[in-house]
């Protein structure tokens, strides 16, 4: 099977407060930018002010962990956050203010399932030729909505998967960003020597693993491998796995899921295995040994979501 996506873009950890997982993300040793918050009038002339969802990045060189979490008052986030003035005319002004509260909508439902992982984006080279082949193929999604960010010199194509039935979370997929410097993004030094997000987990009830099995060969456009119970679906420099409930202490000793299906962990790689456990350890964390020759950090010690780390 051919395939258009390339790669995970982001996987999302939706929280309820932005600064308990700020200093969480710091305590695991990743090197997080200041969140970032929307301002927006809801109504022409009135004040701006947060509405939407804030979210922190710990960015790699191709890809990143988003970190999303509700914001209605500023006293809600940390104190360096930094707001972001949305510029909406006044024609489109209620068309917006609709989407941002679906989003809000969206996120409080996750929430009230648990906090932790909830989010899943794929990478593609070409967001129009993927929603072609979805069309193909009966994928209910979006079209393609393209998005501009600071330093992005064009805007990126993104594409939701919707009419579709997807209780794990939310499926999107998306084009890699391309900025306005020349060049390569600097690798960002993160304390616990973290280089590239490469695994996105999810945990199905058993009986139901081989329509997720066949849903997501749709999504991805190819043919999964098995190893043992789990299937794989190698992309490149990262895998999408998806696991019965039943295999889940066998990937990651001592883990429950908190709900199902659900995207129960996400897996980056590191420099130097070793210094990544003592800085962990070092930081109060319990780490425990995963099936694959990795370590990781349990669901319930960060925020609902296991973080798997292996050698580079």
């Amino acid at each position: 099977m051919n395939s258009d996506i390339e790669s995970i873009h982001h996987v999302g950890h939706v929280v309820r407060d932005m600064g308990t997982a700020q200093k969480l993300y710091r305590k695991l040793g990743f090197l997080c930018p200041a969140p970032a918050y929307p301002m927006l009038e809801r109504m022409s002339g009135e004040l701006a002010r947060p509405f939407g969802a804030a979210n922190m990045h710990a960015p790699f060189v191709r890809n990143f962990v988003e970190i999303v979490a509700v914001v209605t008052e500023e006293r809600h986030l940390p104190a360096d956050a930094q707001p972001i003035p949305l510029q909406v005319s006044p024609a489109a002004l209620p068309r917006v203010v609709a989407g941002i509260e679906r989003t809000i909508a969206t996120i409080a439902a996750s929430l009230a399932r648990f906090e932790g992982l909830h989010i899943l984006v794929l990478e593609t080279a070409d967001a129009d030729e993927t929603a072609r082949r979805f069309d193909q193929i009966g994928v209910g999604h979006s079209g393609v909505n393209r998005v501009q960010q600071p330093r992005q010199r064009v805007p990126m194509g993104v594409i939701e998967i919707d009419g579709e039935d997807v209780p794990e979370g939310r499926l999107a997929v998306a084009e890699s960003p391309v900025w306005e410097t020349a060049g390569a993004e600097p690798a960002p030094q993160h304390p616990n020597g973290a280089v590239d997000l490469v695994e996105s987990m999810v945990c199905t009830p058993d009986a139901q693993i081989e329509a997720y099995v066949e849903r997501y060969q749709r999504y991805l456009g190819r043919k999964a491998r098995r190893e043992g119970a789990a299937h794989v679906f190698d992309l490149q420099q990262s895998c999408v796995r998806l696991i019965p409930e039943s295999w889940l202490g066998q990937c990651l000793p001592g883990e429950t899921a908190s709900a199902l299906p659900v995207f129960v962990a996400y897996a980056v790689t590191v420099r130097d295995l070793g210094r990544a456990r003592r800085w962990l350890e070092d930081h109060g964390f319990p780490v425990r040994a995963e099936a694959a020759g990795g370590i990781f950090v349990p669901s319930k010690a960060a925020l609902g979501a296991a973080v798997i780390f292996r050698q580079a």
